[in-house]
């Protein structure tokens, strides 16, 4: 079994229409850590002590979050500034993280079409990552193929929000299960509820 960890970060989660729904699964699957950053650490004092030693007990590191202006919540960018530092995550001796997976679970409020060359966000979701993804290679982890919700503001009118948060559930319970086909989402840009790939499955 791989054992996975899933930070959460949203500032409004009371007010969430479709993190909410997908947090309170995460929570609830057994054999796996759940975090709720905002909860934890509300005036962002991240034990960098205690995040690290997390790290160093996870194979998979799971961040789930709205986009906010193109990137992450901001507790997520000082949760990074504060854990992985020099010599832990990266640099002379910062090894830590090697052969770790890094994966993100991401909600957007635009349509799919919009991340596209001709949308109005212009790029693929993807473009919007780069940042992370690297952070991923610094630290010696492999990227996945983030988990996406698009329209995520509509989905829960238009029928698409009770898929997703099941197939949440399924992507978590395949990956502490080692059921989840890393090679086969690694072909894959982004995963969506119809798409995520099971070993065994076509």
């Amino acid at each position: 079994m791989a054992r996975l960890i899933v930070y959460y970060a949203h500032p409004g989660h009371p007010y969430s229409q479709s993190n909410r729904p997908m947090a309170d699964v995460a929570a609830a699957v057994d054999g796996i850590t759940f975090v709720d950053l905002y909860r934890d650490y509300p005036r962002f004092d991240i034990n960098a002590d205690v995040e690290q030693q997390r790290l160093l007990d996870h194979d998979v590191i799971l961040f789930q979050f709205p986009m906010f202006w193109y990137s992450t919540p901001s507790i997520i960018k000082e949760w990074q500034d504060l854990v992985l530092e020099h010599g832990f995550a990266y640099g002379a001796g910062g090894d830590k993280l090697g052969g770790k997976t890094l994966m993100l679970a991401i909600t957007a409020a635009g349509p799919e079409d919009a991340y596209s060359a001709g949308g109005y966000q212009h790029y693929p979701m993807r473009d919007f990552l780069r940042p992370l993804e690297q952070t991923a290679r610094l630290c010696e982890m492999r990227f996945a193929a983030p988990y996406v919700l698009y329209g995520s503001l509509r989905a829960s009118t238009d029928g698409r929000l009770d898929a997703h948060v099941g197939a949440y559930r399924t992507l978590l319970e395949a990956i502490r299960d080692d059921r989840y086909d890393w090679d086969a989402a690694d072909d894959l840009e982004i995963i969506q509820a119809e798409t995520v790939p099971l070993r065994g499955e076509g």
